[in-house]
């Protein structure tokens, strides 16, 4: 198996402190990779970067459009959000309007990561719900679909109509039969493929404006939402909030857990697909960047790009201390 290779770099000073190791792959419109660092064949779990493609069924079962939903409904089914009040208020009015609540998620409840969020529940005397979770906005989805289905509650088991759903529309756009799956933090379950596959997914969705098939057609809407409503994908000062505002509707980009990063670049026909091999996000995302300034969708001196690609280490004290940057040759 191919080894991973040096990707991102931590300098402090003068002494290179950390090193970074992963795989990458750039797949075209046909599905054939046009560059690849590291093993493409590495198996990975895709974690979040995958929500667009476990919101498919969402619209081609027809619940998306039964139900009313937009936009924001579907950039929510992909994020991967802060739990700030633009994230929750939207997860609940789904909900309501849906006749459930925050008790028929299984997604488990998480600390927002948005600080206004945080203080607000601290102020309130209060904890956090499963609508401050991450992944509510999948999950609310998922809801979406089992009602439509007249399916169980239980939709995060694997042998559950949604689920089933999902890896279904999973292997279609891969290209592979999915060798296993993982739970993931939100309690769904996580369809492994290999990285090669998981671009080739990113780049089907690229490409999905020159099908008229109704899997494509969700692609299309999944991929428009997305770039129309970044803030809802993740959330202020996030990366993908902020590359995807940087790059104006050139690309779709979306973060996973482990140090998963993918790209739907529709203007160049493209899917990209990242994992650093320890798990850093930081890497990951300094990563993705330099990907995407080298396919001349993100320009490398916009001040969201310096944020995560060539980004100084400032200490307590604000004193630049260093940079995080692309490793030497990559990409």
């Amino acid at each position: 198996m191919t080894q991973p290779v040096a990707m991102t770099e931590v300098w402090r000073g003068t002494l290179l402190e950390s090193l970074h190791l992963g795989h990458a792959v750039i797949c075209d419109d046909t599905g054939r990779i046009v560059q690849s660092w590291g093993d493409p064949r590495a198996t990975v779990y895709p974690r979040s970067s995958c929500k667009m493609i476990q919101a498919l069924p969402l619209i081609t079962s027809g619940a998306a459009a039964k139900y009313g939903l937009g936009p924001e409904h579907l950039a929510l089914a992909c994020a991967s959000h802060s739990g700030a009040a633009i994230h929750t208020d939207r997860v609940a009015a789904w909900l309501e309007h849906l006749g459930l609540g925050d008790d028929d998620l299984r997604c488990g409840p998480q600390e927002p990561g948005d600080m206004a969020a945080r203080d607000a529940l601290i102020l309130a005397d209060t904890v956090p719900c499963q609508m401050h979770n991450n992944c509510s906005g999948k999950h609310s989805g998922f809801l979406t679909m089992a009602q439509h289905m007249g399916a169980g509650p239980e939709y995060v088991e694997i042998d559950h109509p949604v689920q089933q759903a999902c890896l279904a529309a999973f292997e279609e756009v891969t290209g592979e039969a999915s060798p296993t799956y993982g739970i993931d933090g939100c309690s769904a379950p996580n369809f492994a493929t290999s990285l090669e596959g998981l671009a080739r997914a990113m780049a089907w969705f690229a490409t999905a404006g020159d099908r008229s098939d109704r899997q494509s057609a969700a692609a299309r809407q999944l991929t428009a939402a997305m770039m129309r409503h970044p803030e809802l994908v993740a959330g202020e000062g996030r990366a993908c909030t902020e590359l995807m505002r940087a790059m104006n509707g050139r690309a779709a980009i979306k973060t996973g857990a482990e140090a998963v990063f993918v790209a739907i670049i529709p203007g160049k026909r493209m899917g990209v697909a990242v994992k650093i091999a320890d798990g850093a996000t930081r890497a990951s995302e300094c990563a993705i960047a330099a990907i995407l300034v080298q396919l001349g969708v993100l320009e490398a001196d916009h001040p969201a790009t310096r944020r995560f690609m060539n980004a100084p280490l400032l200490n307590r004290r604000g004193i630049d201390c260093g940079v995080i940057k692309p490793a030497a040759g990559f990409p």
